[in-house]
């Protein structure tokens, strides 16, 4: 992705139609996370995951080109599809695995004949093992997110961390789409400085980019 630190508009590859976008109450980070998951909850019946997949050809990926996924859990926004339709169009799918609390996350292919395990925390990861690989470009999951291209995640700082660690002194940086239903959105997020930002946004809706950032 880049690595986006500040942002400034948005512009839109597919358009979508103009909605109400609400505001969080002024609140801190634990506060908005409580927040973002009861939204999520109203949220989670609905099936994207074949309108995720239909934009797979917008992310401009190059075939050969490596993906970063991710094993969605209960009530995400799931890339499963998508992540197929990226295979089809010739991309190679890495997920991720949690080292440490601290540590930036890394990626690793999946062998033949394997598949993800439960991980310390509960989330499907790969073996440290297996193959690790850099990825091209992101898939993020998250909790909220706003149009400047912040992030709300879990709290953790995971993709924070492997973001600039990707990007610090890189000469191609990485780029990093949030995956979200549309309803996720809201109209500011509280940012600090360590806070990476997305260049891009995929919901259900279509994608849509962020520019005016410094990389």
């Amino acid at each position: 992705m880049g690595m986006r630190q500040g942002r400034g508009t948005a512009s839109l590859s597919e358009r979508p139609s103009m909605t109400h976008i609400p505001t969080m109450a002024p609140a801190t980070k634990p506060d908005l996370r409580k927040q973002a998951r009861e939204k999520r909850k109203t949220l989670a019946g609905q099936d994207i995951g074949a309108a995720l997949a239909a934009q797979a050809a917008a992310l401009k990926i190059p075939p050969g080109a490596i993906v970063g996924g991710y094993h969605a859990l209960p009530r995400e926004a799931d890339p499963a599809l998508l992540l197929k339709a990226l295979v089809e169009l010739g991309c190679h799918i890495a997920f991720p695995r949690m080292v440490a609390n601290g540590l930036p996350l890394e990626f690793h292919r999946i062998p033949d004949g394997e598949v993800l395990k439960p991980g310390a925390l509960g989330v499907h990861e790969p073996a440290p093992d297996w193959p690790q690989v850099t990825p091209h470009l992101l898939l993020v999951p998250l909790l909220a997110f706003d149009g400047a291209g912040h992030r709300l995640g879990y709290g953790g700082g995971f993709y924070d961390r492997t973001l600039y660690a990707f990007n610090h002194g890189a000469a191609l940086p990485i780029r990093a789409i949030g995956v979200a239903y549309a309803a996720q959105e809201t109209a500011s997020l509280p940012h600090e400085p360590h806070d990476m930002a997305l260049d891009g946004i995929l919901t259900e809706q279509g994608l849509r980019l962020f520019s005016g950032a410094a990389r």
